[in-house]
């Protein structure tokens, strides 16, 4: 007597011996899983693109150590200003000390020069970012040479190519703060504000309106580098790091101390670490953090190319999930 034929559940899944692959059951056939890693290495991808008197984008893989590597070239000569990116693309702008209103972009899994993307409203430098997998803002920054620091928020749709539109305002005015940070619903806005008080901003990247205060910094200065992950901010200021939760509002509370008291540092992150680079004057060293713990940072290696006042993007910082 034969038995009944067994029913496959929709869903199952099994590794096929012949051809070395995980197979999922759709209701009708065997289907191949298809991983996708959008970077070239097998890992997260930092990029540190442009800084005072360059137009030099280098990279590195955030799960290794080792001296960063040249990717390409931005579209402007002095970039200088912030970054936002998906796990595909990265995007830059602003310039010093000609102020630029342009946007470029590049993809995270080629190396190459940036491609031009679109305008900001306006031609400024210093800004915050902050990013989603679809949404890339621009916080803040300073509007031209005898300009105040301004309470301008705008932002793109990443995936495609055009003009930055208007988003809200700062609930208070911030230039050379430190980006790029946030979860996948909520984009920070860290240091750079005249006091520490109010010091931490943030919106809900998905709506438009204007900011509201999260807390207090350990300290004002900006553009000495934050990062997240999904849940945990980490903000740099002269040697120090402090760091905050990002699905609540409250203080920051002090991590752990970096290298060096570098000025002008920025910072790339995965899930799990992140890593500044640069500073001034003209420092070329990187060094890194496990995110959800505390503790001193640790030499990561060199950038070929010393740089400050740069901006950062990677395609897995804590906006992306």
């Amino acid at each position: 007597m034969s038995l009944p034929p067994v029913e496959i559940p929709l869903g199952a899944m099994r590794f096929n011996s012949d051809s070395q692959k995980l197979e999922y059951f759709n209701g009708d056939v065997w289907m191949q899983v298809h991983t996708f890693n959008p970077d070239l290495n097998g890992g997260t991808r930092g990029l540190f693109s442009g800084g005072r008197s360059t137009d030099v984008i280098q990279y590195i893989t955030i799960s290794t150590a080792g001296n960063s590597v040249d990717f390409g070239n931005t579209t402007e000569s002095s970039r200088e200003g912030g970054a936002a990116s998906s796990r595909t693309r990265g995007l830059t702008c602003g310039s010093y000390p000609a102020y630029s209103n342009v946007i470029d972009y590049v993809t995270f899994a080629t190396t190459g020069n940036a491609q031009d993307f679109g305008d900001l409203p306006d031609s400024r430098r210093s800004m915050n970012s902050c990013s989603s997998e679809t949404r890339g803002v621009w916080l803040g920054g300073i509007d031209g040479p005898a300009a105040p620091t301004c309470n301008i928020i705008d932002f793109v749709t990443i995936a495609s190519t055009g003009n930055a539109v208007d988003y809200g305002d700062l609930v208070t005015t911030s230039s050379n703060c430190s980006g790029n940070a946030g979860s996948p619903t909520r984009g920070l806005c860290l240091g750079g504000t005249p006091s520490t008080t109010g010091s931490a901003q943030y919106i809900t990247i998905a709506t438009t309106g204007n900011s509201s205060t999260f807390g207090d910094l350990n300290a004002t200065q900006g553009n000495r580098g934050a990062c997240s992950n999904s849940t945990r901010a980490l903000h740099s200021h002269e040697d120090n790091i402090d760091y905050i939760t990002i699905a609540t509002t409250g203080n920051s509370t002090s991590f752990g101390d970096y290298l060096n008291d570098a000025a002008y540092k920025c910072c790339v992150s995965s899930p799990t670490r992140g890593v500044w680079s640069g500073g001034s004057p003209g420092i070329n060293v990187m060094g890194y953090v496990s995110i959800a713990t505390e503790g001193d940072a640790v030499d990561f290696g060199d950038l070929v190319t010393s740089t400050r006042v740069h901006v950062c993007s990677s395609n897995g910082h804590g906006g992306l999930g």
